[in-house]
């Protein structure tokens, strides 16, 4: 036996496209008024935006306006403080040499007193011994009591030097340590104003940056 032949298919052909026929229906009027409605939030949207932008220009505006009085106001501060310091500096400095120069005359007057006192001391001793003594214990007498006098001016001598060095000492710490108090006053007012300054541009900055957060967010949800 030989081998079957395959069957043949017949295909139905398709059906013929069915005619569309357009119809005005609610759907169309519908599609319609919701365009119209669109175009209206689009428009309201779009002033919306526009008055937001004003806003904010504003805002910042009048933030960069406060910045600079701020500013200004700041500096104005930091010159006063700086002339109040000057000015104290100045009476400081004044004030000491006025009784450095105090000083030196009381000092002056005080070895004009002494260098009186003790030439009428030595003229009185030089007059009692030449009263008292006689030829050759007289002039013994006067040359003791010359040595006893150049000794004694010596002394004194040594004596005010070392109180004119003490006095100097002393002024000379004074002085230095009125000028490292107000060098001290002057550092403290500077940093002060330096952590001042500091604070209020972080303040600044965060409120800034808060501000432009919170703008974000309400653009964000305001989109959303």
């Amino acid at each position: 036996m030989g081998k079957p032949k395959a069957p043949k298919v017949k295909y139905i052909p398709a059906p013929p496209p069915p005619t569309t026929v357009k119809t005005p229906t609610q759907s169309l009027r519908t599609q319609i008024e919701l365009a119209k409605i669109s175009g209206e939030q689009n428009r309201l949207n779009m002033e919306t935006g526009a008055n937001l932008d004003r806003i904010n220009e504003e805002f910042y505006t009048g933030q960069d306006i406060r910045r600079y009085r701020a500013r200004g106001a700041e500096e104005r501060l930091l010159a006063q403080t700086k002339g109040s310091e000057d000015r104290a500096t100045l009476g400081v400095k004044g004030k000491e040499e006025r009784q450095t120069q105090a000083q030196l005359l009381a000092g002056q007057e005080r070895q004009i007193g002494l260098r009186g006192q003790e030439e009428r001391q030595t003229q009185a001793q030089l007059l009692a011994g030449q009263e008292r003594q006689i030829g050759l214990r007289g002039q013994e007498e006067r040359l003791t009591v010359a040595e006893t006098g150049s000794q004694t001016r010596q002394t004194q001598a040594q004596l005010l030097a070392g109180q004119e060095r003490q006095i100097g000492l002393r002024g000379t710490e004074e002085r230095a340590t009125t000028r490292v108090r107000g060098e001290e006053q002057r550092a403290g007012i500077r940093e002060a104003g330096s952590e001042t300054r500091q604070t209020a541009l972080q303040q600044e900055a965060f409120r800034r940056y808060k501000e432009n957060r919170d703008f974000q967010q309400s653009r964000s949800a305001y989109r959303a």
